[in-house]
């Protein structure tokens, strides 16, 4: 296997950045910044994937002399033979910490919901010697905003299929299967895939992504951290041609006969394979499922709106169907829907609803998504920025920030910051060094080249949960011990 395009850590910052060192005033011996979401679609973001960049860029030993010197004969021809390097910095680095980051990163733990407009996170250098390292790993640590962006995506939209299981069903056990990632085709790179791929497992439990399992197996303590069925593609149908699209659904329950299994049942005319091969002539073999596992049909094209109610009427004439407790119609646990077209934030609402609206409950139905959960953002979907507030020079502490007065919304943060709670409970970030240490939520994560704290992907989770899931199980909670209590006094 070849190695990634950038192994040495000196290649990981803007061109730009080259020449800071000579740029900040003379007498300069830290340099502190800090990184939040300054607004954009969402009002809070869920954080995560720091770790990741922390231990795959940052940890242990990561400058040695000889990536030294090919950087300096690499830069001097990408300046055009001028020599700007800052070679007497980094080995400095080299010889004083053997290659270890003289960095303070302290940062919100991971899976934290936080208002947008809040520290997220700070850096600041540890040597009076290197104060422009903070602003050199700006371009690397700013990257947090993908997984943090995509991480925060895949929760909205867990919140709203939650807030329609909970309206129309008996039950919300199942949320954490209801959107399945299909973006790893859809993503820019590998990496991308398995960042963006970890960010949706932090939700959900249900992906196509290997390479996000991978990221959480090597970068979060998750041997397993999410689930797949047997699955068709439309070649895999096509393949037994118009006349044999029976034969090729029959094989397929035919070679699993247990368990879940997903059928795409659209490349001619889903209408007609619902109701006159799924509900007619296999539909004895849908029928010898029960007990033993689930049919899942696919459709993949058309309003899915409309796609999906009418597809439900239609497996209604042929399957029986119940009330839950509700009020709602609940396909026979053998058979369900997972509509994987046309799924964003925006769209799984009006297609719940239209669910709702015709009497059918939200379990019926399982979604899949790609590109709006892995691509469809960037870094001013929530508007992310890395600020320097603090730095001290000849020993004189100075709180600054920026205020351009053709965009105030840009006003960064002054000074030393801390994020606390106030009396409500509510997230709020103290600034010019006013707040209290004590109370601080930062966490310091990384100190001097190595990690201090090390998120398992099951704390991530069990902070990153949506309001209702919390109530429903405190809800459940409560009626246990009820129970436990009248038994006990029986």
């Amino acid at each position: 296997m070849h190695s990634f395009p950038v192994e040495n850590v000196l290649y990981l910052s803007d061109s730009y950045k080259l020449t800071h060192h000579k740029q900040y005033p003379p007498g300069t011996t830290c340099v502190y910044s800090y990184f939040e979401s300054r607004g954009g679609v969402f009002d809070e973001i869920c954080f995560f994937g720091l770790q990741y960049i922390i231990k795959r860029w940052l940890t242990g030993p990561v400058v040695n002399s000889h990536m030294i010197a090919q950087a300096k004969v690499f830069f001097k021809a990408h300046f055009g033979g001028t020599d700007v390097f800052n070679d007497a910095g980094w080995m400095h680095i080299v010889e004083k910490h053997n290659g270890y980051l003289p960095l303070r990163i302290r940062a919100v733990p991971e899976g934290s919901v936080v208002p947008v407009k809040n520290v997220l996170f700070t850096v600041e250098n540890t040597d009076p010697e290197v104060p422009w390292l903070t602003n050199w790993f700006e371009t690397l640590l700013v990257q947090v905003w993908y997984p943090m962006t995509v991480c925060t995506v895949s929760r909205h939209m867990k919140t709203i299929i939650g807030k329609y299981l909970a309206e129309t069903s008996d039950s919300i056990d199942g949320l954490p299967f209801k959107l399945h990632d299909f973006g790893y085709r859809g993503s820019t790179s590998v990496e991308s895939a398995a960042i963006g791929g970890a960010a949706h497992l932090v939700n959900f439990v249900s992906t196509d992504t290997i390479a996000g399992l991978e990221l959480c197996r090597k970068y979060y303590g998750s041997s397993v951290a999410g689930f797949s069925i047997p699955a068709t593609e439309h070649s895999t149908i096509t393949t037994w041609k118009k006349s044999g699209e029976a034969e090729a659904y029959r094989n397929m329950l035919t070679q699993f006969p247990e368990g879940l299994v997903s059928v795409v049942s659209d490349s001619y005319d889903i209408f007609n394979a619902v109701s006159k091969i799924w509900g007619g002539e296999l539909r004895g073999l849908v029928l010898e499922r029960a007990n033993k596992g689930c049919l899942v049909i696919r459709p993949d094209s058309g309003d899915p709106c409309e796609i999906v109610v009418k597809i439900l009427n239609l497996l209604a004439e042929s399957f029986p169907v119940t009330l839950n407790s509700r009020g709602y119609r609940v396909l026979p646990s053998y058979l369900r829907v997972i509509q994987g077209d046309g799924i964003s934030p925006d769209s799984i609402g009006s297609i719940l609803e239209s669910i709702k609206k015709d009497g059918w409950s939200a379990e019926n139905v399982v979604f899949g998504a790609g590109g709006a959960i892995l691509q469809r953002v960037d870094r001013d979907t929530q508007q992310c920025a890395f600020k320097c507030s603090f730095v001290t020079i000849n020993g004189e502490s100075r709180n600054v920030c920026k205020n351009p007065a053709t965009d105030p919304t840009k006003r960064s943060k002054k000074g030393r910051l801390t994020l606390e709670r106030n009396e409500d409970g509510e997230y709020v970030t103290m600034s010019e060094g006013l707040g209290d240490a004590s109370k601080d939520e930062l966490v310091t994560v990384f100190e001097n080249g190595r990690l201090l704290v090390d998120y398992t992907l099951d704390e991530i989770r069990s902070r990153a949960e949506i309001d209702i899931v919390l109530q429903m199980r405190e809800k459940k909670e409560a009626k246990e011990f009820i129970k436990r209590i009248t038994r006990s006094t029986a």
